[in-house]
């Protein structure tokens, strides 16, 4: 409990000044970047700085009407970008639809430099599923990006064959509830099945976010600087508690609760992820000499203990459940990758 609430206090209240701010980021000129999401809320602040900074970004998601929105929008306020943007449709629940949205980058791109896993869903109607079935926050949130990464990931090694170590990387969007909400160990697992139990919806908001920070390590793992591929940096980020439209299916005495007593504005949201991506110092917590993920509003941080303890293989004296969540997740895609 005690770690627990100073950990909440870290990524609540004592949050220091952002050390990696849009400023900061490099000219993007020649860099292609895709945000999932990327139309509303914290996708598009990163969106927004990433074409302030020259880069052509990918924006995939759902509503083609809210891409243009968005796009024209971008492209009216800042007018002396060289960047472009551009959107491609892709549902995030329904794997088919994800594979097609990937196919699509691959004929129009010949690279892919950071890969933002920034989309997600945050307690739907009860029942919601995805197109295969599965519960739609573990399906959006894990799942699909999963299927996603796999797809592209020829892309995103040659473009690491060809690029400064360390500059291609693919950053999931995780969340302070894997601090605060998570059960004990992170994950609960069905006996039956074998798969992660997802019979309470608010738990597997929690359980998707802890699997989101499992997929990132273990990416890490088998693709990272460490590994004996084409480098791919992976890292998972709590973008903060901030206002957005993630929330929208909170009731809403409850979500005014949270705007009056620690929400932070919207574009504070952006950080993380931006540091995420483009900060050198992630470079270290890849090599496994600081910290497992990014915390508000870019430092690397250590998660719970009980968590920790599952970033490690069984093999290597951990509780293996990154492994586990990783394979469990590579046999539900194998079909759409």
């Amino acid at each position: 409990m005690g770690e627990t609430f100073s950990k909440l206090l870290d990524h609540t209240y004592y949050i220091p000044p952002p050390a990696f701010i849009p400023a900061h980021l490099p000219d993007q000129s020649g860099r292609v970047h895709i945000v999932t999401g990327g139309y509303t809320g914290i996708g598009l602040q990163l969106v927004k700085h990433l074409y302030e900074k020259n880069a052509f970004v990918y924006i995939l998601g759902r509503s083609g009407e809210k891409a243009d929105t968005a796009i024209s929008s971008l492209r009216k306020s800042l007018p002396n970008s060289s960047g472009r943007l551009e959107f491609i449709p892709c549902d995030l629940a329904d794997l088919a639809n994800v594979k097609s949205a990937a196919q699509e980058f691959k004929r129009r791109e010949q690279r892919l430099d950071v890969l933002t896993n920034n989309a997600g869903v945050m307690i739907p109607p009860k029942a919601s599923a995805t197109a295969q079935g599965h519960d739609m926050q573990v399906g959006v949130n894990c799942l699909a990006h999963f299927a996603l990464i796999l797809c592209l990931l020829p892309v995103l090694q040659r473009t690491a064959a060809a690029s400064p170590p360390g500059s291609v990387r693919v950053t999931w969007a995780s969340s302070m509830a894997v601090t605060v909400g998570a059960p004990r160990g992170g994950m609960v697992w069905d006996a039956n099945s074998g798969a992660p139990d997802t019979s309470n919806s608010l738990r597997n908001y929690m359980q998707s976010k802890v699997g989101m920070l499992y997929l990132a390590v273990e990416m890490s793992r088998r693709y990272g600087t460490n590994s004996d591929k084409e480098s791919i940096v992976s890292v998972s980020w709590d973008p903060g508690n901030v206002v957005s439209d993630l929330g929208r299916h909170i009731h809403w005495l409850v979500y005014w609760f949270m705007l009056k007593t620690y929400l932070y504005p919207l574009e504070m949201g952006a950080y993380s992820p931006l540091f995420a991506g483009w900060s050198e110092e992630v470079i270290d917590m890849e090599k496994g000499s600081k910290g497992d993920w990014v915390i508000p509003w870019g430092r690397l941080a250590d998660v719970r203990s009980d968590i920790k303890v599952h970033l490690k293989r069984q093999s290597d004296g951990g509780g293996g459940d990154a492994e586990r969540f990783w394979n469990w997740c590579e046999k539900m895609t194998s079909d759409f990758v």
